[in-house]
């Protein structure tokens, strides 16, 4: 990548101050911290705004997100939302929870908004209610990442928004000397969403990549 490229790039990750986002303008930097020491890697600023874009620009009252962390993406999304709107979170790991849930009282999240789930995603999303979330999102290289893809698919309503980020995952997938398991399989995510004739994706340099879809409408 040209030093011109770093440069645009780095301008874009800072365009969205993310210490205005909360009343705390320490919320997100902390819960960054958390998410690094547990070794759940938070997205980046970049790709938080974009997130946050496309809960508002869905007005999502009603979205799923697998892959909690430490609550980072967590809150983007919710910052994004309807302010009525609801989260359904979703980590199998109990630390992640704890640590989530300490991000969303700093950042004075009402309890009602967040909805943390611990268990394995694929059984728990497999219990939500069918076309009845605006967002759904879960980070590329996650485990049964093409199983999540499709309950996504099943859990969004029509003009609902997908969002995957760590889509270009560390920029391993526009590598082709890059062929470890965890890269091929992240390119097979991109790959089955680009094929899909009833999802209308873009795939951005956002933070680490975000791969984001819209839910076309059935053609009658």
């Amino acid at each position: 990548m040209s030093s011109g490229k770093v440069t645009s790039w780095a301008h874009g990750e800072e365009f969205v101050d993310e210490a205005l986002l909360f009343s705390d303008d320490g919320v997100l930097a902390r819960a960054r911290e958390r998410g690094n020491e547990l070794g759940a890697t938070p997205v980046l600023p970049g790709a938080g705004a974009l997130m946050r874009v496309l809960a508002a620009a869905v007005q999502a009252r009603s979205a799923v997100e697998i892959g909690t962390g430490s609550g980072v993406g967590s809150l983007y999304l919710l910052a994004g939302m309807h302010p009525d709107g609801v989260l359904t979170t979703i980590d199998p790991e109990v630390e992640n929870q704890r640590a989530a849930r300490v991000s969303f009282a700093e950042a004075q999240i009402r309890s009602p908004r967040v909805r943390t789930i611990a268990g394995s995603p694929r059984d728990v999303v497999g219990r939500l209610t069918d076309h009845a979330y605006d967002l759904v999102s879960f980070p590329a290289q996650a485990p049964h990442a093409l199983d999540l893809l499709e309950h996504a698919r099943r859990l969004l309503r029509p003009g609902g928004v997908l969002v995957i980020p760590h889509a270009l995952y560390h920029d391993r997938v526009a590598d082709p000397t890059a062929r470890d398991a965890r890269t091929r399989s992240v390119r097979e995510v991109l790959r089955a969403v680009s094929a899909s004739e009833d999802l209308m994706p873009a795939l951005t340099g956002s933070g680490d990549g975000v791969l984001a879809a819209v839910l076309r409408p059935a053609r009658r």
